[in-house]
């Protein structure tokens, strides 16, 4: 068979078969892309499965015939025709909430990306209410996914029908989604707006993005915890954290929240009290019992951690009138996001809203220097923008 003909079989797992993928993707304008990982298995995470979608006749693009091919990692050696796929500039890769897929596979193989178009993204620049992958195939293609499959294993080989079957459908649609996105985007004259903001996305340095540090105040139910107690429920976490690493399992699968919580309030200081604790099992404590009191006898003599939401933020070491500038900035954003339709952070997102705060751009030479702005944006906003430090800036004090 030549290298470059269709492949035949969907599971890709051998270097001839990546090969012939990748020598018939290359041929083709676009395809749609998505992964799954085994977050909810493994401490670390890693990409256990690359699902891609093409039309079955690029030239006649129909909803109705499309092929899905599901690549598989974990047998694969080599995977570098992939990433030169991906990075290929004349090749548009349509991912549905692209940011997490990009960055994962990036910190797995180093993948870089050259054009994509983001279903989700497109979809919130047009102001849809819901926007996760899910909702969106109900809705437009009469398609209901399988719940019971979004915490299942991707680790683990051979794959079942069942597992197979809902892989396909994160790809199977998300090209004719992509060209009733791309209608709906020139229609309501919003097509320049998201090729921008496709080409910001695309540019984002991966190496820039730094791993965010785990700490116990991710935890939803941290807040639950007296705050004499944090000190207890930050040693907890940190055992539990190890343990985790240790073993190469998601943390909630040594202990739950809900459980450090509850050795949080009652602080056990035998085994005997442990019984006592909801949610703690007979084969926790045989197995964790020493550490957990261990933890918590560490905990109370420690001192108690600082909350994280005050001086670590960037918007709380500005000075005042930097600070009167990124609340005016704030306003006109939420305004302009409400006329038209859409959340505030498409409008433009704290981080950008803070560099024009702490600048204070006069002109828009001085806004255009701000690598934060893209060209639409720029061109969209910046009168509204220079206009709103300016009448800002007309009311501080002088000195």
């Amino acid at each position: 068979m030549s290298a470059n003909s269709k492949p035949t079989q969907p599971l890709v797992y051998t270097s001839k078969s990546l090969h012939q993928l990748t020598s018939y993707l290359r041929k083709l304008s676009r395809f749609a892309l998505d992964t799954e990982s085994d977050s909810l298995y493994s401490y670390y995470g890693k990409v256990c499965l690359m699902q891609i979608s093409v039309y079955d006749d690029a030239h006649t693009p129909d909803a109705q015939k499309i092929v899905d091919y599901l690549v598989d990692p974990l047998r694969l050696e080599d995977l570098a025709p992939l990433g030169e796929l991906f990075a290929d500039p004349e090749v548009e890769v349509v991912m549905h909430a692209a940011d997490n897929d990009m960055l994962m596979l990036y910190r797995s193989y180093g993948f870089t990306f050259a054009q994509i178009f983001d279903t989700q993204l497109a979809a919130r620049i047009l102001g849809w209410r819901q926007v996760g992958l899910a909702a969106i195939l109900e809705k437009h293609f009469g398609m209901v996914s399988n719940k019971r499959m979004q915490r299942t294993d991707w680790g683990k080989r051979p794959l079942t029908p069942q597992q197979i079957a809902y892989a396909q459908m994160d790809t199977h649609y998300l090209l004719p989604l992509r060209d009733t996105l791309v209608e709906e985007l020139k229609q309501q004259g919003r097509w320049e707006e998201a090729q921008d903001a496709f080409v910001a996305l695309a540019a984002i340095d991966p190496a820039l993005r730094r791993t965010e540090e785990r700490t116990f105040w991710q935890m939803k139910s941290s807040r639950e915890a007296p705050r004499e107690g944090h000190g207890v429920l930050e040693a907890l976490w940190q055992w539990r954290e190890e343990e985790a690493r240790t073993a190469d399992r998601p943390p909630f699968k040594v202990v739950n929240d809900s459980v450090l919580i509850e050795l949080t309030k009652h602080q056990p200081a035998t085994k005997a009290e442990l019984d006592a604790v909801q949610g703690l099992s007979d084969f926790q404590i045989r197995r964790y019992g020493d550490e957990l009191l261990h933890a918590i006898q560490t905990g109370r003599s420690n001192p108690l951690p600082s909350f994280p939401n005050g001086e670590g933020r960037p918007e709380h070491q500005l000075d005042k009138p930097a600070q009167s500038r990124y609340d005016a900035l704030r306003r006109w954003r939420t305004e302009t996001a409400r006329v038209r339709g859409v959340d505030a952070d498409i409008v433009l997102p704290n981080s950008t809203l803070l560099a024009i705060a702490q600048s204070n751009p006069a002109t828009l030479d001085d806004l255009a220097h701000l690598a934060e702005l893209t060209p639409w944006k720029l061109a969209a906003y910046s009168a509204q923008i220079l206009d709103v430090l300016a009448q800002t800036n007309a009311l501080q004090p002088t000195l």
